[in-house]
């Protein structure tokens, strides 16, 4: 279902990169914007193992040159995006969204450029978490800097917006999009039996890297008491695959490896599972899990997961917490009928409140409150 507003103006969208499951969002977000989107990204490090695109069905898309200084990890990484004023110009939107991040200094440049033509500026990003380490003081005075000079902020979770909202930002300029990678589901979820005997199938979707601590998962699945034992699907690809394989040969054998599947190959992992596990970070594959009306269980980490799993659809578990991962996966496998109750409370969610058409909704209301096209 479409959101019923719509905006009147020519917005224009600032990315590092574009991501290419962010496509779907932005395509649906330029069918509701009435003088267009154009997006504008460069290229990630090609140490990143992030998959981009440049094609877009109703957005315009627009190349920029990514120049990157320090590693992407380092607290002083900076990224300055070449062509990014010249879009602007050439573009001419009525109101700008970047990514509220002040390490990417010629945002800064851009925001400027708005200001300067009495045109406003929305912050998209996770929040503004607590800041350490070297130089905190001055790199905390530089993100308020940068935030302050904006003038509202979509936040990709409620622990994002409180986040936003403890740096002295006015929560009237705060609106939560929670982050999502799927549609609204339009067909009910897989029916799976109350009582099944047998073992449990366990799915894991996503990239093989490290950050995403499958090996922990392999290592948490072989502890487990051998009645207990899941069948297990590592679904993707990635720099880690060779390295996870052989370690699943020494510590559990049974794992499969079917490599990447997308679209309709990738659905019966989907409709064939029990639990869905995400032991590290990222994983926008956990809403597509709850899609199909899986628990899951995730690690904690920005916030997202906060928004998308609750006590009553899964479980979120301390980062790198191999004794807390195997007490959940021994509590979720021995008891089938909750997960199944769970199950249906991760597809209502979905339905409800985690989809792309409630997040495209929350950016048309934000673009027309922030320029005063609709009451506040």
């Amino acid at each position: 279902m479409r959101p019923q507003r719509t905006f009147p103006g020519r917005v224009g969208l600032q990315q590092r990169v574009l991501p290419t499951y962010r496509a779907s969002f932005f395509d649906m977000l330029a069918a509701n914007c009435e003088g267009g989107l154009s997006i504008f990204a460069g290229s990630p490090r090609t140490d990143e193992s992030i998959t981009t695109t440049d094609q877009l069905r109703v957005a315009h898309y627009a190349r920029g040159r990514n120049h990157h200084f320090f590693n992407i990890v380092s607290p002083f990484y900076i990224c300055w995006q070449g062509g990014l004023l010249k879009w602007l110009n050439d573009w001419q939107p009525d109101i700008l969204i970047v990514e509220a991040n002040p390490r990417y200094k010629s945002t800064q440049a851009a925001v400027e450029w708005m200001h300067r033509r009495n045109r406003l500026v929305i912050g998209w990003g996770l929040g503004a978490p607590p800041i350490s380490g070297l130089m905190t003081a001055w790199r905390k005075a530089e993100r308020n800097r940068f935030l302050t000079s904006l003038d509202g902020f979509i936040a990709y979770s409620r622990r994002g917006a409180q986040e936003y909202h403890s740096t002295g930002l006015p929560p009237g300029r705060i609106f939560v999009a929670l982050n999502a990678a799927a549609h609204r589901p339009t067909e009910p979820p897989p029916k799976r039996p109350p009582d099944k005997k047998g073992s449990l199938t366990v799915l894991f979707v996503g990239r093989l890297q490290a950050r995403k601590r499958i090996d922990l998962l392999l290592q948490a699945c072989s502890l487990l008491p051998q009645i207990l034992r899941p069948r297990l699907w590592i679904v993707g690809d990635g720099p880690e695959r060779e390295s996870l394989q052989d370690l699943a040969k020494s510590i559990y054998p049974s794992a499969e490896f079917p490599g990447s599947r997308t679209g309709p190959d990738l659905e019966p992992y989907f409709t064939g599972a029990d639990l869905f596990v995400l032991p590290g970070t990222g994983g926008l594959a956990v809403q597509q899990a709850m899609a199909y009306g899986l628990p899951v269980i995730v690690a904690e980490g920005d916030g997202t997961q906060d928004d998308l799993v609750r006590e009553n659809n899964g479980w979120r578990i301390p980062p790198g917490d191999l004794t807390a991962m195997v007490e959940v996966l021994s509590d979720a496998l021995s008891d089938v009928e909750c997960l199944r109750r769970m199950g249906v409370e991760s597809y209502r969610l979905v339905v409800e409140e985690v989809n792309l058409e409630a997040m495209v909704d929350v950016f048309i209301e934000a673009l027309c409150s922030v320029t005063g096209h609709i009451d506040t």
